[in-house]
C-alpha cells in the first residue's frame, strides 16, 4: 500500500518511470540479501528430499492438474488487475472533467484504497467463507470476478461515470482477491499428501507465474486492437469466468467422491 502512494507521488512529480523499475530491483536485491543472511533453513538434513523427488507423485494427480487449470484463470486475473486494467482506465476510460482517461494521481489513490481494502477484508472474509467447501469458496471469487470485469467493461462504454466505475471495479477485485488468497492455498495443502506439501505448493506458485506470463502480453495486445477490441476484452474475461465456475464444480464433485 505504502508503494501504491509513493509510485504515484513520483510519476504525479516527476514523471521519471524508468526509476521505479529501479527503485523496484534495489528492493530486491535487500529482500534478496535479508533471506539468503538472515533467515535459516528450518528442514533438517536428514529429512530433505533430491530435487526431482515427489514431482512424479504431483504430475499424477488428476485433481490438482484441474486446480491448476482454473489457478491459471486466477492468476491471469490478478494480472490484468495489476498490468492492464491502469493503463485502461488511464487512456481509454471516460473521465468527466478530466476528460479521456483518469490522471495517475486519480489511479494512485484509487489503486491504494484497493489495497487497503484487501487488507480490511481478508480475515472477516475468511471467516464468511469457512464453512464452505474450498472449491465452492473458489466460485464465490470467480462470481465477483466476473462482475469486476462487466463493471470494467461498463465503465469503458460510458454506462458508469469512470471514476464511479474505476472504483467499484477495483473494490470489487479486492473482495475477490481475498476470497481467493488463502482458499487457494488451504486447497493445495488439503490435496497434497503430508511429505509432499512443499511440491505442490511450488505448483502453486508456478500458476502464479505462468498467469503473468500470459495475463500482461495478452492484455497488451488487446490495449494495441481498435477500440471494439479492447473494451470486449473485459466482457470476454468475464465470459471466462463460467468456465472456471465449471472446472471448479468438476472438482468438487471429485473431492467428495474421495
Amino acid at each position: 500500500g505504502v508503494g501504491v502512494i509513493l509510485r504515484g507521488i513520483l510519476i504525479s512529480i516527476s514523471g521519471t518511470y524508468r526509476a521505479l523499475f529501479a527503485i523496484d530491483g534495489a528492493t530486491f536485491l535487500i529482500f534478496f540479501a535479508l533471506i539468503y543472511v538472515a533467515i535459516a533453513e528450518t528442514l533438517p538434513r536428514r529429512r530433505r528430499r533430491p530435487f526431482l523427488a515427489g514431482w512424479g507423485t504431483v504430475l499424477q494427480d488428476r485433481n490438482l492438474r484441474i486446480y491448476a487449470t482454473v489457478n491459471v484463470l486466477f492468476t491471469g486475473y490478478i494480472a490484468q488487475l495489476h498490468s492492464t486494467l491502469p493503463v485502461y482506465l488511464n487512456r481509454f476510460v471516460p473521465a468527466g472533467d478530466f476528460g479521456m482517461g483518469l490522471p495517475e494521481v486519480v489511479l494512485s489513490g484509487l489503486f491504494t484504497g484497493h489495497v487497503a481494502l484487501t487488507i480490511l477484508c481478508q480475515l472477516p472474509m475468511t471467516r464468511a467463507l469457512k464453512p464452505l467447501r474450498q472449491p465452492r469458496a473458489l466460485m464465490v471469487s470467480a462470481g465477483l470476478w466476473g462482475m469486476t470485469f462487466v463493471v470494467i467493461w461498463l465503465t469503458g462504454r460510458g454506462s458508469i461515470p469512470g471514476l464511479l466505475g474505476a472504483g467499484t471495479a477495483l473494490a470489487i477485485a479486492a473482495i475477490s482477491i481475498t476470497a481467493y488468497t488463502p482458499i487457494a492455498s488451504a486447497l493445495v495443502v488439503k490435496l497434497a499428501p503430508e511429505a509432499l506439501r512443499g511440491v505442490y505448493l511450488s505448483v502453486n506458485s508456478m500458476c502464479w507465474a505462468l498467469g503473468y506470463f500470459i495475463g500482461p502480453p495478452l492484455g497488451g495486445w488487446a490495449l494495441d486492437q481498435p477500440r471494439a477490441v479492447t473494451d470486449g476484452f473485459w466482457l470476454w474475461a468475464a465470459f471466462s469466468v463460467l468456465i472456471v465456475i465449471a472446472v471448479l464444480q468438476n472438482l468438487d464433485r471429485r473431492l467428495k467422491s474421495t
